[in-house]
């Protein structure tokens, strides 16, 4: 999400796209393909961690190289891309526009073969 968009706008806007943003999100929830979620405070409440030279870095704000920010995340039950795509496609915060909203999709990693093999190792 870009901040600097969102400051951009009126209050009755900000409240029209919130509005708009919940209400998907309950047909979503309602339609069982929400399976969970949050939302992130603003960028300049980040701290950031990074390993430098042998030990941790710790870094007020954020590390980001573009104007976007990430405002939240939303975990979905699709059935593939395609369907996940759809979904989100139809989400009002996609036109927030001027660069203001973007999603990024991602499919969930599965760890249990490696979860299982470290536990193997760990035993001896």
């Amino acid at each position: 999400m870009n901040e600097q968009v969102w400051e951009t706008l009126s209050e009755s806007e900000r409240n029209t796209y919130t509005d708009e943003c919940f209400i998907y999100d309950n047909e979503l929830r309602k339609n069982g393909h929400f399976v969970g979620g949050e939302a992130l405070q603003g960028a300049l409440n980040t701290t950031t961690l990074r390993w430098s030279s042998g030990k941790i870095s710790v870094t007020d704000g954020p590390f980001a190289e573009t104007k976007e920010q990430i405002g939240g995340i939303m975990i979905l039950e699709a059935t593939d891309l395609n369907h996940a795509i759809r979904l989100l496609s139809k989400h009002p915060s996609l036109r927030l526009g001027r660069g203001g909203c973007s999603w990024e999709i991602r499919p969930a990693a599965d760890l249990t073969a490696l979860i299982e093999e470290s536990e193997r190792r760990r035993k001896g």
